[in-house]
């Protein structure tokens, strides 16, 4: 009898999910998805906006209901039907959104155990509550004590305080939605190493993100999808998992440019500058002995794009908010001029009416009534434009909305469709939108493609061109320095409130700007 030796059996996927179906109004958002994922394995889920990453995700974590979508679920080898978050997450399964669910004016300890309270009695246990605590931060890499506030800490380390709060819950399959989307380089590095600690030991995780290049080195496995279906899943260990692959599968075809084509800005804004900033300071609104812009002086011309780029807290937005009606700071000093006329921007009426207009880098709060519809939103940036004797004329405003739902290639059914429910990517359309309506001579755009996939990017992309061919002065605030290397004619950089460099495109490299930005020039 001749011995043989068995083939290696392969471990039995954590999570399996088999030809979901999820339905809104008027909108398929998945179309027969499948998604497997190997126990102790960082799985990917790439996709551009709308493509139905998050919606199968709130699936999986019980947001949308067994009984609301079509298809099985299998997790540790059972059949699930979760009708809820907390169903989920008896399961072992948790999800940490893009918007952070931590409680600003409580403690650590107490977001992590929020609604999971070591109690007895109806009281809470504060000695076993704080011990527990401070060894799930100390497991996460936070020094912090207990006590301390989560509105005292940066919002990097406020993504460790929620993966320590999932790990409370006794998490197996951690989902992570855009986790390094608001933080700095070195904040998402941190992030991304505890993330492969946690695999190290045992804790799967699946990781929706729009950074390909972070995608492609921390990932195990990448499964792409595009319209509501599955692409394709890709080993990464096997060389499969390209950042060329994967952009091809989201947007089915090769993208051979990340940035459109354009013609380098030719005039002379020393010369002509339709913006000029001078020695502009502004202090912080609470501790008005601290500078947060110091003595910034900068320049625009027509049809130009100037980027401005820095590391977190370098006081590009500050700058930006404070110039933009004073939305920003105290105490503020400097000269705005326009086309070589000093003007007055001491309200957003005043900088609107100066044709100025300002695109924060927070679209959801600041940026957008969410619960108002896309043809309200685009319009709120002039409504004199759709009025007629202080009334609105909702035909012309629908109309108007219409013209740029085309022109902007919004995805949705309709322009009455209420904007939160729209893609990232879509409601920052609808900001661009809005403001391009408005007539500007000069546009500022912080941050304007954050979250948003690579598809998405590149129609912005090709809009802020447009509105530089057009004779616009363009200022782009962005912490991707590729995207400010691939759009911008010049660049300034800033560090802690200062501007410690001008750099022109034909001398501007990522270690070049780096250099500048981690300047302690003064």
């Amino acid at each position: 009898m001749t011995a043989t030796t068995a083939e290696p059996v392969a471990a039995a996927p954590i999570l399996e999910m088999r030809s979901i179906v999820k339905t809104f109004p008027g909108v398929t958002a998945l179309a027969d998805v499948s998604l497997t994922v190997a126990r102790g394995e960082i799985h990917a889920v790439c996709g551009e906006n709308g493509a139905g990453k998050s919606t199968l995700m709130k699936i999986l974590s019980g947001v949308h209901p067994h009984g609301s979508y079509e298809g099985e679920i299998r997790f540790d080898g059972e059949d699930c039907a979760f009708r809820d978050i907390r169903a989920s997450e008896a399961r072992g399964i948790v999800i940490i959104h893009q918007e952070l669910a931590l409680i600003p004016y409580l403690s650590l300890a107490e977001n992590i155990f929020l609604g999971n309270e070591h109690a007895s009695r109806g009281l809470v246990d504060w000695n076993e509550t704080l011990r527990h605590a401070a060894a799930l931060l100390k497991r996460v890499g936070l020094r912090e004590r207990p006590q301390t506030r989560v509105a005292d800490i940066g919002v990097g380390k406020q993504q460790l305080v929620e993966i320590a709060k999932a790990l409370s819950k006794k998490v197996e399959l951690l989902i992570l939605d855009e986790p390094t989307a608001a933080l700095n380089d070195e904040d998402s590095a941190h992030l991304l190493a505890l993330i492969r600690e946690l695999r190290d030991q045992g804790v799967s995780s699946i990781i929706i993100s729009h950074k390909i290049g972070e995608i492609t080195s921390v990932a195990d496995s990448v499964t792409v999808l595009r319209d509501g279906r599955t692409v394709e899943t890709l080993d990464a260990h096997a060389g499969a998992a390209t950042e060329d692959r994967i952009i091809r599968g989201m947007v089915g075809r090769d993208l051979d440019h990340r940035f459109p084509p354009r013609t380098p800005y030719e005039g002379d804004p020393d010369a002509h500058p339709a913006l000029e900033i001078r020695d502009w300071t502004v202090h912080h609104p609470i501790d008005r002995h601290r500078k947060v812009v110091d003595g910034v002086s900068l320049r625009a011309g027509r049809g130009e794009i100037v980027g401005i780029a820095g590391l977190m807290g370098a006081g590009r937005t500050e700058l930006a908010m404070s110039v933009f009606g004073r939305s920003y700071g105290t105490d503020i000093s400097g000269t705005v001029l326009k086309d070589g006329r000093e003007i007055r921007t001491r309200t957003v009426a005043e900088a609107v009416r100066h044709k100025i207009a300002y695109v924060t880098e927070d679209r959801k709060h600041y940026g957008l009534n969410l619960i108002d519809t896309i043809s309200r939103n685009i319009s709120l940036g002039a409504l004199g434009k759709v009025a007629r004797h202080g009334i609105v004329d909702e035909h012309e405003e629908t109309r108007v909305a219409e013209s740029y739902r085309t022109s902007m290639n919004i995805k949705t059914p309709s322009v009455f469709e209420q904007t939160g429910r729209l893609s990232g990517g879509n409601q920052q359309k609808v900001v661009l939108s809005r403001w391009i309506f408005a007539g500007p001579d000069i546009l500022v755009l912080d941050e304007p493609t954050r979250g948003i996939d690579i598809g998405a990017k590149y129609e912005i992309y090709t809009v802020i061109d447009r509105l530089a061919a057009e004779g616009r002065a363009v200022v782009l605030i962005s912490s991707e320095l590729p995207e400010l290397l691939g759009m911008c004619d010049r660049i300034y950089t800033m560090a802690a409130g200062r501007l410690t460099g001008e750099v022109p495109r034909a001398q501007a490299t990522q270690e070049v700007l780096m250099r500048h930005m981690t300047s302690d020039k003064r």
